[in-house]
């Protein structure tokens, strides 16, 4: 059988941790707690509910905004669809087909001669055929341009024979492919009257271009119709929006803002446009990351050309398509919500935002009211804490007044006997009976569910045993202050582990009178089918009973376990050691769950081993070192170990008892009464030289014992005579 350093730490920290899960904090009638794992498990549920909504939240806010965007592009591809068409349109009338036809000619002729292009008739007659749609169509100029870029006709002069229009590449490129098209908007190189009437250049301006083609269907040039931006595409993007800050606008490969915003007056507060009346942000803002919150009069620290695009735009830029409800941050730095996506044929991206402090207003409710409430119900739970602890501090203060007032029940209580781990032991008697006995209380401190309940079973069971040399239990009850004691019989003498201490090894003949009777006492508990659990010189007391002199009284059965009773389970725990190491059985340090009385027959020859040679089978630095030497290690033979011979019977029934091998020890506690009865040495001693042993020590000592009333006797000066009480030595 091997035990192991981890296995041994492990079954101590298991028994430490029982312990404490069993301590008052976790007790039944800590109600405080209650609240506590309330508010607690509330924190769980909340944050997995916070969780679930916030989710869902997200969901929705993403769901709603890609339906505004979706609404928005198709609207918008609509009308980018409409324009094309009446640029198509207009482009196939065979007049204006014949008319360009004719300026290309003379552009080919004259490429670098713009009077002969102002001078021309086509020039005049084409004015005269776009002058009616310029007039019901609202655009702002009806042209046409070269394959090549050159503006061959326009109802003004001054663009006549440029050639440095700012559209893109793609545009005329997609004309000469015989497809129409619209362009972004770009700002103006010619001067045309603002919305106010005023004649301004670089105001923003779109095209839309269609090919004329000759009589063969191949395009010669792009007849185009001028738009003004803010007319329709801006228009289009800013009927549907998300709450109050919600917008939609388009951008290009840029960054550029190719739409108006619907925040201008904003922007000129932040400083993102100029303060200026005319100032607007289409083609004027960039969508890039300022790092900081501008809205909230911080500055960004680097320049506008060296910040990155927006987490939108730099997605949108590399032609993808996607949702972000978790939030970034805006051209502004205001933490948004967006939806965007990429128009390949058109090269520019839509999004459609919404400031993240809007789109999540409801879920910020949510939250405040939870915290709210688990604020109140944490406050609740500090209140119910510290009312249960002075409730708790006024149960022990009037316990205390019990006590004070030496009066439990039927029992009057005199001096205070001593105090164990568990429990206080006080002299009393029983008011009517007036019979002396020993009062043992429940500790005040360590009144919990756990401690209650090993304190009833102590006394259930021990009650349950009436042989001689076991303690007798007189009463048990319980005050209405919740005060718990049991009153047992009061005992005049000495434990073994003082009466080694204080006279060292015993004889062998007076050792086997010990042992017999400590036997006995285990041979009733073993038949009703418990195991004491603790057997070792300081729970065994010897004494004298009716001129009976060398009488032995087996004590504390508070940690004995029902062999075949399940209702211990959670009081005795699984895997937890049980027991005094000096003392403890190797199948007690392994196995504690399952040992049986042979564990306590191999406590009865550690006891043995002890009284004959004043030493313990095994010492050790630490208790894993001792216990790890009662698995592996083979005592020392009695007769080595106290130096001079022992008898060869009374070694070898002790020897037994000590073996490793549960099945290697004698059986019963019955047959190690009868071996112990087969010693030479048994019987030798006597009655007589048990009462000369008690007379001669006794003789000399500040305190006696008379007529069965002991007078009080300093416990700390305990010689020949002494008063012992049953404490619990859990410690």
């Amino acid at each position: 059988m091997n035990i192991s350093k981890t296995s041994l730490g492990r079954s101590f920290s298991h028994s430490i941790l029982k312990s404490f899960s069993r301590s008052r904090l976790f007790s039944k009638g800590s109600m405080w707690i209650w609240p506590i794992a309330g508010t607690i498990l509330l924190l769980i549920l909340g944050f997995l509910v916070r969780s679930v909504v916030e989710e869902s939240a997200r969901q929705t806010v993403a769901n709603t905004l890609q339906t505004i965007l979706d609404a928005d592009v198709a609207a918008l591809e609509i009308w980018l669809e409409r324009e094309e068409s009446l640029a198509e349109v207009m482009a196939e009338e065979p007049r204006v087909q014949k008319l360009t036809a004719e300026l290309v000619a003379l552009n080919q002729q004259k490429s670098d001669d713009r009077e002969a292009l102002l001078q021309s008739k086509t020039l005049v007659e084409l004015r005269q055929e776009f002058e009616s749609e310029l007039e019901h169509l609202n655009y702002l100029d009806i042209g046409l341009i070269s394959l090549q870029g050159r503006i061959l006709a326009s109802s003004r002069d001054e663009p006549i024979g440029r050639g440095d229009l700012p559209i893109q590449k793609s545009a005329l490129e997609a004309v000469r492919q015989g497809k129409a098209t619209v362009t972004r908007p770009f700002e103006s190189v010619f001067v045309r009257k603002d919305a106010t009437g005023e004649l301004k250049a670089g105001l923003p301006t779109m095209m839309a271009l269609a090919p004329v083609k000759d009589a063969d269907g191949k395009p010669i040039a792009a007849l185009s119709l001028l738009i003004r931006p803010e007319v329709n595409f801006t228009r289009i993007l800013s009927v549907a929006r998300a709450g109050s800050s919600g917008e939609t606008y388009a951008f290009d490969k840029e960054g550029a803002m190719l739409s108006q915003s619907r925040f201008d007056d904003d922007l000129k507060m932040i400083g993102l446009i100029p303060d200026r009346a005319d100032a607007q942000s289409i083609l004027n803002v960039q969508i890039r990351d300022p790092q900081v919150n501008m809205t909230e009069g911080k500055r960004p620290e680097l320049r506008l050309a060296e910040r990155p695009l927006t987490r939108m735009a730099a997605s949108a830029v590399q032609g993808e398509a996607g949702i972000d409800a978790n939030g970034y941050r805006d051209y502004r730095g205001v933490p948004v919500v967006g939806a965007w996506v990429w128009l390949p044929e058109y090269e520019f991206g839509v999004a459609s935002e919404m400031d993240v402090a809007e789109a999540f207003r409801p879920l910020y409710l949510l939250r405040y009211s939870f915290w709210s409430l688990f604020a109140l119900l944490a406050v609740g739970a500090i209140v119910i804490f510290i009312f249960t602890i002075i409730v708790a501090r006024k149960e022990q203060e009037t316990r205390r007044a019990v006590i004070k007032a030496k009066q439990l029940g039927q029992y009057a209580l005199e001096e205070k006997l001593g105090e164990g781990g568990m429990g206080v032991v006080y002299r009393g008697q029983h008011a009517m009976l007036r019979r002396p006995t020993a009062i043992k209380l429940l500790n005040i401190e360590k009144t919990t569910d756990e401690t209650v309940s090993r304190f009833e079973r102590e006394v259930q069971l021990t009650s349950q045993l009436n042989h001689p040399n076991t303690i007798a239990i007189y009463d048990y009850g319980r005050t209405p202050e919740g005060v718990f004691y049991y009153a047992m019989e009061l005992l005049d003498g000495i434990n073994l582990d003082d009466l080694v201490k204080q006279y060292g090894p015993q004889p062998e003949s007076r050792v086997i009178h010990l042992l017999k009777q400590v036997a006995g006492s285990l041979a009733e508990a073993h038949q009703l089918g418990v195991v004491h659990r603790d057997v070792k010189p300081a729970n065994i007391f010897l004494t004298h009973r009716g001129g009976v002199y060398d009488f032995i009284k087996l004590l504390d059965f508070g940690l004995v376990k029902a062999v075949d009773g399940r209702e211990q389970a959670s009081l005795t725990s699984t895997n937890s050691m049980a027991g005094t190491p000096m003392y403890l059985s190797p199948e007690g340090i392994n196995h504690p769950d399952a040992v049986d009385g042979r564990s306590d027959l191999y406590a009865l020859g550690a006891v043995a081993y002890y009284l004959l040679t004043g030493t313990t089978v095994f010492d050790g630095e630490s208790v894993i070192e001792i216990c790890m030497k009662h698995v592996q290690e083979q005592p020392q033979s009695l007769s080595e170990r106290l130096g001079k011979p022992v008898s060869a019977d009374l070694e070898q029934i002790v020897m037994q008892c000590l073996a490793k091998d549960p099945a290697q020890r004698p059986q019963t506690a019955g047959e190690v009464i009868l071996e112990l009865s087969k010693c030479d040495s048994d019987g030798q001693w006597s009655i007589l030289d048990a009462r000369q042993w008690w007379e001669q020590k006794s003789q000399g000592q500040a305190t006696l014992i008379q007529s069965g009333i002991q007078a009080k006797t300093s416990t700390s000066s305990v010689a020949d005579a002494t008063l012992i009480v049953n404490l619990s030595q859990d410690e």
